[in-house]
């Protein structure tokens, strides 16, 4: 069974860092590229469901979008 997730890729200085949306637990793939941040965390969340089960996954109401916001906050 195939599932659709959400992949957020974030651009550092020093690479790229990916992570998925709605999965429980914490999951993150890193690269040189976009590509090889994305193929990291697919891996990555293949090795988090075969290890803790398909109840990682999200339920009923997965991720139907997801949005950037700016916040300032005291430092």
């Amino acid at each position: 069974m195939q599932r659709q997730l959400k992949i957020i890729v974030e651009k550092h200085p020093d690479g790229y860092v990916a992570y998925p949306l709605g999965l429980k637990g914490v999951v993150v793939g890193d690269g040189d590229t976009y590509e090889e941040a994305l193929a990291d965390v697919k891996s990555a969340i293949q090795f988090h469901i075969e290890t803790f089960g398909s109840e990682v996954l999200p339920g009923d109401s997965p991720v139907l979008e997801a949005f950037i916001a700016e916040a300032t906050i005291p430092a």
